[in-house]
């Protein structure tokens, strides 16, 4: 183990990893509510949109599968440092694409440098972080997701709204270079792991494959992603051209559902521990079902309609992800753990950029500018949700 941090240190040291996360979750959620301008700016149809939402987690899924047996070999400081800053260069490049193909590429290079950035985040606190307040440590980073969909999203879309499309990306990249300042700080140089001996990759993963347990965890990872973001990214779009509403009301559904999962998400985490995960999931995916059909149908209800919809869709779709972390982490033991988690980053990537390109393949757009076969996708989303309910029983906890 590094030296001990003094507690304050250790504050500054999570709250700069928090930040870091923050930065990288909020440059792969601002697409989706940017779907509409970016549709009409680069002229492309709901197929090539769905692979600038897929670039990133498939990218960043690519590089999770090798990351765990590579990265182990170099400081974890400098390779924070240097993928953080791939990553404000893929942003800042994002703001600077004249057309569909530049912005594809840079989107590619944002998951590439992002997905080594998120392992690398969570490999320093495992390393920093004592095992008795590793959970709250870890949750403390975990919280930028629920902080980029309350403040961060809803404020990108303001910005687009009153500056330019571009406008959220420059600010992600000047926020980022703070945060970098930061890294460059208060995070410690970290080499004690260097010395240990490592598996080239084929060796790392050959016994993590070979166990049944761990693919059918993986696999309901899978399903548990490729059932969210069918509909996901294109919730934006379809509210602004089906159901009627305009950009400036976007915010509202970012900011009641980012808010309510902060609320939900820790009384999930608390039944998830009392109960066998997969029951959890099951119960979860079960209700879910109703918001995916609901928010698929987009009906020109009104904003107060379409707010009820979007907080049941953002309270039970996004709770699932909380028992199948939980199941997955307690599907090997402790020695595997470590490759376990790193392999399951890259199958939710995967799945959710899968996911995103299949949906966008199966939409269209009539003459008027509304999305046409979201409903199509909410019933396939629907399916692959009873797959991962079936998927989530084979589980069998060890650990």
């Amino acid at each position: 183990m590094p030296q001990a941090l003094s507690p304050s240190r250790e504050q500054l040291l999570l709250l700069t990893l928090m930040a870091a996360q923050f930065t990288n979750i909020l440059d792969f959620m601002i697409m989706m509510p940017l779907s509409a301008q970016l549709m009409a700016v680069f002229d492309i149809s709901t197929g090539q949109f769905g692979l600038l939402i897929s670039a990133y987690s498939l990218s960043a899924g690519l590089t999770a599968l090798v990351a765990s047996a590579i990265l182990d070999r170099y400081d974890r400081r400098r390779v924070l440092l240097i993928s953080y800053g791939g990553l404000i260069l893929a942003t800042a490049a994002c703001a600077l694409a004249p057309s569909h193909l530049l912005m594809l590429v840079a989107r590619c290079m944002a998951g590439l440098f992002g997905g080594v950035a998120t392992s690398i985040v969570m490999a320093i606190v495992g390393d920093v972080i004592p095992l008795e307040r590793r959970g709250r440590a870890m949750g403390v980073v975990m919280l930028a997701f629920s902080l980029a969909s309350v403040a961060g999203v809803p404020a990108g879309i303001w910005i687009a709204d009153h500056f330019a499309w571009q406008a959220p990306f420059v600010a992600v990249a000047a926020v980022a270079c703070l945060v970098l300042v930061g890294c460059w700080v208060w995070v410690p140089s970290l080499t004690e792991h260097i010395a240990a001996q490592h598996e080239d990759l084929l060796q790392s993963y050959k016994g993590l494959l070979s166990n049944p347990n761990h693919l059918w965890a993986f696999a309901t990872s899978f399903m548990v992603m490729l059932a969210g973001f069918m509909t996901i990214p294109y919730i934006a779009p379809s509210l602004v051209s089906n159901a009627g509403l305009s950009h400036s009301q976007l915010p509202y559904i970012y900011l009641l559902g980012g808010a309510l999962t902060l609320i939900t998400r820790p009384l999930i985490g608390r039944i998830t521990d009392r109960y066998r995960h997969a029951l959890v999931l099951n119960v979860l995916m079960s209700i879910s079902l109703l918001p995916i059909v609901l928010v698929s149908q987009t009906l020109p209800l009104g904003l107060a309609y379409q707010l009820l919809v979007a907080g049941l869709f953002f309270v039970f779709v996004s709770g699932r992800f909380i028992p199948c972390s939980a199941m997955v982490t307690a599907s090997c033991t402790p020695q595997y753990r470590g490759r376990v988690m790193s392999f399951n980053s890259a199958v939710m990537n995967l799945g959710s950029g899968l996911a995103a390109m299949l949906a966008g393949y199966i939409m269209t757009s009539d003459e008027a500018g509304r999305l046409v076969h979201y409903d199509w996708v909410g019933y396939i989303s629907c399916v692959f949700t009873l797959v991962g309910m079936w998927v989530a029983w084979k589980v069998r906890p060890v650990s």
